[in-house]
């Protein structure tokens, strides 16, 4: 397998990557070299309260630590978001360091464009219930107040994003029956510190539920009908770094800090064309029906969707094959389908991730098909191969076998 850098830097859609053990530490200079003086670092409370990881975090930032808000959650609401604009608006600070998983991540990002959109959070609501043409997305600002940099911790793949959406509604409180949220599309960091030694303060089972979500971002880009050459080279590679790294850092087999810096490279490759399609639709319906974490439908769903996916299209099984390692040469089609879908099981078996849906207590199997319903709908099977003819009846299929 080809070797990785010990560090590098790699700027994508204007987000400096700066990867590498110990790169925590000149954070501060870096932000100074660009005028940014006073930061306050967004967190959740566990993360807050990890000294192992703070203290790094802290003493990288130096004088420029400005404060530290650590109110995020994973249910991602979009008064968190106004409340750290508040926390901000007091200590002064001119730029957010977001540290931790997706949700502080997420919320810091769009807390950006919150500042930039000018609704107070009474306007937001008064738009979600008047409904999706009237709430519309959070709106861009061609000189943003104020930018981020994420430190991300976790594997789910959330920093060189746009970020994630907020809920404005939850689905019981919504007048449609359905969670509501807001997000804009523009809310990139100007930088990701990709420090592997920082993951290795993230508890293993946390780590175990993102693993998944970044692993699918690989598995799901060479099949997007909109891949190219360049996306499955970056899916490709990584996912050769991600099946073998894994299990070993997030998992029951022996890891290392060789391990955790393949999965960090690995996890960061993933994301930099990635084209979510079929399993994150997936996820997307669950979500619709249940407060459930991400990481555990995917790592549930995966197998079986690609099996699916397998018996219906080609779903560049030879690319897939190639990232997890199965060999292609002489074998039929079918042999290599096979060999891929459970090359994916066995990353996921080596987690501590569910494998069934009966097994997730918020689940019941009487809204099955009212999930397929959602999946078939949702956004990210627009992406889905162009021959697959994507039916609720097929999808209820897939939910069935994995329940």
């Amino acid at each position: 397998m080809l070797p990785i850098a010990d560090s590098f830097e790699h700027v994508h859609r204007g987000c400096e990557i700066r990867y590498g053990r110990g790169r925590i530490d000149d954070l501060g200079d870096w932000l100074g070299e660009r005028g940014l003086d006073d930061a306050l670092v967004v967190c959740g409370s566990n993360t807050g309260a990890n000294d192992a990881l703070m203290d790094p975090v802290r003493e990288g930032l130096g004088d420029r630590l400005a404060g530290v808000f650590d109110g995020t959650t994973p249910d991602k609401r979009v008064e968190t978001a106004y409340d750290l604009l508040d926390a901000r608006a007091e200590v002064g600070a001119d730029v957010l360091v977001a540290v931790g998983g997706g949700a502080s991540l997420d919320i810091a990002r769009q807390a950006t464009l919150l500042a930039a959109d000018g609704r107070d959070l009474g306007e937001i609501r008064a738009d979600a219930e008047a409904g999706p043409d009237a709430l519309g997305d959070l709106a861009p600002a061609s000189d943003p107040t104020f930018p981020s940099v994420v430190v991300p911790t976790t594997f789910a793949g959330a920093d060189v994003s746009t970020g994630g959406s907020l809920e404005v509604f939850a689905a019981d409180e919504s007048p449609t029956g359905q969670p509501v949220n807001v997000s804009g599309s523009d809310a990139w960091p100007i930088a990701d510190v990709a420090d592997p030694a920082l993951f290795e303060t993230t508890p293993q089972s946390v780590l175990a539920g993102s693993a998944m979500n970044g692993f699918d971002k690989g598995i799901e880009t060479p099949y997007a009908r909109d891949a190219s050459p360049v996306s499955d080279a970056a899916a490709v590679h990584g996912l050769r770094l991600l099946s073998d790294a894994l299990p070993r850092v997030a998992g029951d087999r022996p890891g290392g800090e060789e391990a955790t810096d393949r999965a960090v490279v690995g996890a960061l490759l993933v994301q930099l064309d990635r084209k979510i399609s079929v399993i994150h639709a997936f996820g997307h319906g669950f979500a619709r029906r249940y407060d459930v974490q991400q990481g555990a439908i995917h790592a549930v769903v995966a197998p079986h969707a690609l099996a699916y996916l397998f018996d219906e299209v080609d779903a560049s099984r030879r690319a897939l094959a190639a990232g997890l390692g199965v060999r292609t040469d002489g074998r039929d089609d079918d042999a290599i389908a096979e060999d891929v879908v459970e090359a994916v099981a066995e990353v996921r078996d080596a987690l501590d991730v569910p494998s069934r849906l009966r097994d997730l207590p918020e689940t019941d199997e009487d809204d099955l098909p009212a999930i397929a319903e959602f999946v078939a709908e949702d956004p990210p099977m627009e992406r889905a191969p162009a021959d697959l003819d994507a039916t609720a009846e097929g999808i209820l299929g897939v939910l069935r076998a994995a329940w």
